[in-house]
């Protein structure tokens, strides 16, 4: 039997080992959560986790990470704060909620959000945070999925003040291949936002692709094999396109709802920014319309079952 250390606010936490490392807390232990906290376990920090579902925090204890009874808990053991959350809802929440990051927090602590989170709330939380807590935020949303982020290979776009993001580096090294500054806090959220419009639209593209391969005779099976070095490669149509033409949805490895929120976000911030999103635009309400069907927490790779079934016309 693996032992497993829990921490509660009241304990040991006068025990310090002594450490060149920042001390991590990590919450949000999920898809890309419970991965990334095993790097960042492996690389040799000292990682307390909270998880509004406890039980999901058993593997990543298993691994090394502390596991704290509440916000309070963690807080207190910590010099950086890691968010990695489904939405930006969930993220004010856990920030600015009752006994929540900011009830607990110090000067001096960080606050990294890798969740993928609304640009304008994102400055407005960070503010917030700073003013009535004195402490500063970074938003680091990453691209590169699961796969991504077990491998360490994660793109992570960043906003906030340089001194901060600098400072963040070390602890987001571990999870990445490339680190960019792209300006003050929310810019990380709006780079994230086009890198999202991006994998939407190519997401609607790829269903209507491989359904018309199939009404015309064409093995689907085989366009990642056909098309593969050519304009229409990328890694969406390496991992969707496969998954489409075998209807292989188990285990998917991101949600429809995840990326339908995502350019929704992009479509908030084209009306506060002047800019129209078409295109963005429509693959949202592709996407809302198959998830209304009742395939919101499936692989969007099911959006092709949308385009199956016409009769032909000739």
């Amino acid at each position: 039997m693996v032992q497993t250390t829990s921490i509660t606010h009241a304990d040991s936490f006068a025990r310090r080992e002594p450490m060149t490392h920042p001390r991590l807390g990590f919450i949000g232990i999920g898809l890309m959560g419970d991965p990334m906290t095993r790097r960042l376990l492996a690389a040799g920090f000292t990682v307390t986790v909270w998880n509004r579902s406890p039980g999901k925090t058993a593997g990543v204890a298993a691994a090394g990470a502390r596991v704290a009874d509440s916000i309070e808990a963690l807080m207190a053991e910590v010099d950086v704060v890691l968010l990695c959350l489904a939405n930006t809802a969930v993220v004010d929440e856990v920030v600015f909620g009752e006994d929540g990051v900011a009830a607990h927090a110090r000067p001096g602590q960080r606050l990294i959000d890798l969740s993928s989170s609304d640009p304008a709330a994102t400055r407005d939380l960070a503010a917030r945070l700073e003013r009535e807590a004195g402490m500063r935020w970074v938003d680091a949303p990453v691209s590169g999925g699961v796969a991504g982020a077990e491998a360490g290979s994660l793109a992570i776009m960043c906003g906030g003040e340089a001194e901060d993001v600098e400072a963040s580096r070390p602890v987001l090294a571990p999870l990445s291949a490339r680190i960019t500054h792209m300006g003050p806090v929310g810019a990380g959220q709006v780079t994230k936002v086009c890198n999202q419009m991006v994998v939407g639209c190519q997401a609607a593209v790829l269903a209507e692709m491989v359904a018309l391969a199939e009404a015309s005779g064409v093995e689907a099976s085989r366009l990642t094999e056909a098309l593969a070095g050519g304009f229409a490669d990328s890694t969406p149509f390496r991992i969707l396109t496969p998954r489409m033409a075998a209807s292989d949805f188990a285990d998917p490895p991101w949600h429809l709802r995840t990326l339908l929120k995502d350019l929704d976000m992009a479509v908030a911030q084209s009306q506060r920014s002047g800019s129209a999103t078409p295109m963005s635009g429509l693959a949202a309400q592709l996407m809302r319309a198959h998830a209304a069907r009742g395939h919101a927490e499936h692989d969007p790779a099911t959006l092709v079952e949308a385009y199956r079934g016409a009769e032909p016309t000739e």
